[in-house]
């Protein structure tokens, strides 16, 4: 598993949730995570969330750190387990920082009433993708939120690369874990 990390910003509308985003933007084939920063906002055409759909709630924040992330599988529950796995590692960076009081429920991260992150899986013709937004900074965005800023977090991307590095580790360790044993009757 590789990532990249794009240095120029990039806006985030929902569409970049494609099958061989990596390859086709960055050059980078195979299981990969994407970090770019730069807001988020994505209307109801594009939207893979049906229930944020019919409940009308629509994503917007104005500068975030974003992950996509694509395994070349087609096992959507699988996804939705390393989804929960990337919400665990970035809660997991940001305690080595020294942030505290951060609820993991589900995909998403939370201080009190405040949502850090935004996050989705879904599954394309031939691969499984997951997007995760990190609000960077928590100004204008439609539902009460908190920032990476907030928690002096200035080093947006390499906090990105430290997540990706981690969350690649562990999925490296989860395949060696599968290959060391041997099977039973």
């Amino acid at each position: 598993m590789k990532y990249i990390i794009q240095h120029k910003p990039l806006n985030y509308d929902g569409s970049q949730l494609q099958s061989l985003f990596a390859y086709k933007n960055f050059g980078l084939m195979g299981d990969s995570i994407s970090i770019f920063r730069g807001s988020c906002r994505v209307e109801e055409q594009e939207m893979v969330d049906m229930e944020d759909v019919l409940a009308k709630d629509w994503i917007y924040s104005e500068d975030m750190l974003h992950f996509i992330v694509e395994h070349f599988d087609m096992d959507l529950e699988k996804t939705v387990i390393r989804q929960h796995l990337l919400i665990a590692t970035i809660k997991e960076e940001l305690e080595k920082l020294g942030v505290t009081n951060l609820i993991r429920s589900g995909d998403d991260l939370y201080r009190e009433d405040k949502k850090l992150s935004v996050s989705i899986s879904t599954l394309s013709p031939v691969s499984t993708l997951i997007h995760c937004g990190l609000n960077v900074l928590n100004v204008n965005t439609p539902i009460p939120t908190i920032g990476l800023a907030d928690f002096h977090i200035y080093d947006v991307l390499g906090f990105g690369e430290n997540v990706a590095r981690h969350y690649c580790d562990e999925v490296l360790s989860m395949r060696h874990a599968r290959c060391k044993v041997r099977g039973v009757l």
